[in-house]
């Protein structure tokens, strides 16, 4: 068992999102302790990538300000060796970066995210059908590469990604990009249903902004949380109305342990 599975080890989790390097690597390293003081059990770090096609509005301007000031792949792995996290890390970020980081493709990135102590990985822009040689170089350093389940992901591919998925699968919530959804779409009980019979951990992401849409996410039957445009959101609030930082911090750590309560709350409703 991979150590990100073992995080859901006492029931379901909050994973939370943020982009690395918005607005800057000193803030990001606060807002991570801050996410995991709140609750979250896994912190997934967006590595920017100029053309973030599964992000919605809110995500592409924070990959925007983030590379505006300056990260790369490089500044993104020294920034993960310096942080005192506790929790598994996991970079999502696109092929590309993946392909074509250091001397050799693939292997060095794989090779650089095992250094500074990543556990898993999400590509969205890599189909199961071409993921062969990530999939087995990522097996030979202990890394889980996670993927996406849409709701239009049809049976027969559903179970070739459940074949070589690890860590848990992340469940898409609604079609389109993320963001922040009023509610909690209808797909998200249907695609939950139709994973029921896969012995891996499910996390719901795509739309997740208050407790009673974590509540209802657990309630669905997932066994975790991804909230990743809230968080975003909370940031790029603070640093168009002048927020001081450490304020910015405090309201990212509420959000979480909102977050944390609404997933109690699901808990608790499945108990009755």
């Amino acid at each position: 068992m991979s150590i990100i599975t073992d995080a859901f080890g006492e029931g379901p989790i909050l994973i939370s999102y943020i982009t690395a390097g918005d607005p800057n690597e000193e803030a990001t390293i606060e807002y991570v302790a801050a996410l995991i003081r709140g609750g979250a059990k896994i912190i997934e770090l967006g590595l920017p990538f100029s053309e973030p096609i599964a992000d919605g509005p809110v995500i592409q301007e924070a990959i925007n300000r983030s590379l505006e000031a300056g990260m790369t792949p490089r500044k993104f792995f020294g920034l993960v060796s310096e942080m005192d996290h506790g929790v598994p890390i996991v970079v999502m970020t696109y092929y590309n970066i993946v392909y074509q980081y250091g001397e050799i493709p693939v292997e060095s990135f794989v090779s650089e995210s095992v250094r500074c102590g990543i556990n898993g990985m999400i590509i969205p822009d890599l189909p199961i059908e071409e993921a062969e040689v990530l999939l087995e170089i990522c097996n030979e350093n202990g890394i889980d590469l996670i993927f996406i389940i849409a709701p239009t992901t049809r049976e027969q591919r559903i179970e070739k990604i459940m074949e070589k998925i690890s860590g848990f699968v992340y469940v898409q919530a609604r079609l389109g990009t993320t963001g922040i959804h009023k509610d909690v779409s209808q797909t998200t009980h249907e695609s939950l249903e139709k994973l029921r019979e896969y012995d891996i951990p499910k996390s719901v992401g795509f739309g997740v902004s208050n407790s009673n849409h974590a509540a209802e996410i657990i309630k669905s039957g997932a066994d975790g949380v991804i909230a990743g445009s809230v968080f975003v959101d909370i940031i790029d609030k603070g640093r168009k109305e002048g927020i001081i930082e450490q304020d910015t911090v405090r309201l990212l750590e509420e959000k979480a342990r909102e977050l944390v309560r609404g997933i109690g709350e699901g808990v608790e409703n499945n108990k009755s």
